[in-house]
């Protein structure tokens, strides 16, 4: 704290802390390569006033759920660290410095510097003679596929995933044609690992949305929010929110006031979570002033969904989605998430293995028919994956019913997927031309890089792999 109040005498320690934290610049052999001012509020201020020593891990290929130092040293590799640390022997040396930003930004004395000899192997070799991959096994429900495809690509990418290059990747399983082609699992775990796909869940919602209407537990996606709730007896009343639709939750693009890819929405996930009622903060937020029905990632929409499903389906919604999903589909082992009025997280987190997620996808890949047994209507699984909202700031990417959807591109061939996304780099996808279904987990939580290393592992290694 006094190195910022240095720099910022008249300042009040709140404000030091609001406005103020440390500057980090790294260099490589000599040359500055990076500087960041770090946000507020990492470290906590309790650390930045009493610590003389920061012990953060900058690179955490297994641990962790994404702190602030992983941030920072991605941020690094993404604006010039991967250009200057070539493989070989390097010098990194790292400088602290504290800054304010008042009515400038002011920059303090150095605090501390320090350096370290590493030995870079961003790329390395990988002998694909000495990579060994698994044999798949038959799992309940699903087949052994004797179909070929070139084991070089996937033993190139397995090397690589053991090697660090792709981080945090956890499990990777293809079906071709309903059948078990390639499964592979790393960082512990394993065909059995129940894992948490974050908002891989929010297809899950969207599957047992199409089967409440179906069994006629709701009218239609036509149904509008003050059919649903009384909202008298919720903040900021507005016609808009008054005629909220199903529809509107499920493609993202209500009139509420949340945007969890925006930091200051008054809706963003990250304010609901510490509350004690996660649908009366939904419930409670404005609209948006100006509201178009364009598309805006909104996470305590689909809380919405989980509640009303709770409410109107037999039961409530766990059960239903025991009998009517899970236990048809042989899936016996999943744990959900609760929100704190203990109603299933429809926002993220269910857990599930690989494979119980590759039948999920299987699912919908054969039109919601399971083993012969209609589990969701083919028209709802045809809507679901219908591209009802462009996503803005994006090529040729669409919304469905909490499906996305985009096109791959692997050498000259293109494939269009449907797809499951969550925090962390978690994957379902049902290509729409190609009898395959992917599934990826992974725990690259809170990491830039999580869902950029999926594209580049399904584009220059599992979809060549595959390709007829």
């Amino acid at each position: 704290m006094a190195h910022l109040h240095e720099l910022a005498p008249r300042m009040s320690d709140d404000s030091l802390h609001r406005k103020g934290n440390f500057q980090f610049t790294l260099f490589v052999d000599g040359r500055e390569i990076y500087v960041s001012e770090l946000l507020p509020g990492a470290p906590l201020p309790s650390i930045q006033d009493s610590a003389t020593v920061l012990n953060r891990a900058l690179i955490d290929n297994v641990e962790g759920s994404g702190s602030w130092s992983e941030s920072f040293w991605n941020r690094f590799m993404n604006r010039g660290g991967e250009k200057a640390l070539t493989d070989g022997d390097h010098v990194l040396r790292m400088e602290i410095r504290p800054y304010v930003q008042a009515d400038a930004l002011r920059i303090g004395k150095l605090m501390a510097a320090g350096e370290v000899k590493i030995h870079a192997a961003l790329h390395p070799s990988i002998d694909v003679s000495k990579v060994v991959l698994n044999v798949a096994t038959h799992y309940p429900g699903i087949d052994v596929s004797r179909d070929h495809f070139d084991a070089g690509p996937i033993k190139t990418l397995k090397g690589k995933i053991e090697a660090g290059e792709f981080r945090k990747v956890n499990g990777i399983v293809v079906l071709r044609d309903g059948r078990l082609l390639i499964e592979e699992y790393f960082n512990g775990e394993g065909r059995n690992s129940l894992h948490d796909t974050r908002s891989v869940g929010k297809s899950f919602a969207s599957a047992l949305m199409g089967m409440a209407i179906q069994d006629g537990h709701l009218k239609s996606l036509d149904q509008r929010l003050k059919d649903l709730y009384d909202l008298g007896h919720f903040a900021h009343p507005d016609s808009l929110k008054d005629r909220t639709s199903l529809r509107d939750l499920l493609t993202m693009s209500s009139g509420f006031d949340g945007d969890d890819e925006d930091d200051a929405s008054p809706g963003n996930e990250e304010n609901m979570y510490p509350t004690d009622d996660w649908v009366k903060f939904a419930l409670d937020l404005p609209m948006r002033k100006e509201s178009n029905g364009d598309w805006h990632y909104f996470t305590a929409g689909v809380v919405l969904l989980g509640d009303i499903l709770d409410k109107k389906l037999p039961g409530g919604l766990e059960r239903f989605a025991d009998k009517r999903l899970f236990g048809l589909l042989g899936i016996v082992h999943h744990e959900w998430q609760y929100t704190p009025q203990h109603v299933p997280n429809t926002a993220g987190g269910l857990r599930l293995n690989a494979l119980d997620l590759a039948k999920f996808g299987q699912l919908y890949k054969n039109k919601g028919v399971w083993n012969g047994k209609r589990i969701i209507d083919a028209s709802w699984v045809d809507s679901s994956f219908r591209r009802h909202k462009k996503i803005g700031g994006r090529d040729e990417e669409y919304y469905g019913y909490l499906f996305w959807n985009k096109v791959f591109h692997a050498g000259t061939k293109a494939y269009e997927a449907y797809y499951c996304a969550g925090n962390g780099g978690n994957y379902i996808l049902v290509f729409k031309d190609q009898p395959l279904v992917i599934v990826i987990t992974a725990s690259a939580y809170g990491q830039p890089y999580a869902h950029r290393q999926v594209t580049e592992m399904l584009e220059k290694y599992i979809l060549p792999a595959l390709a007829e």
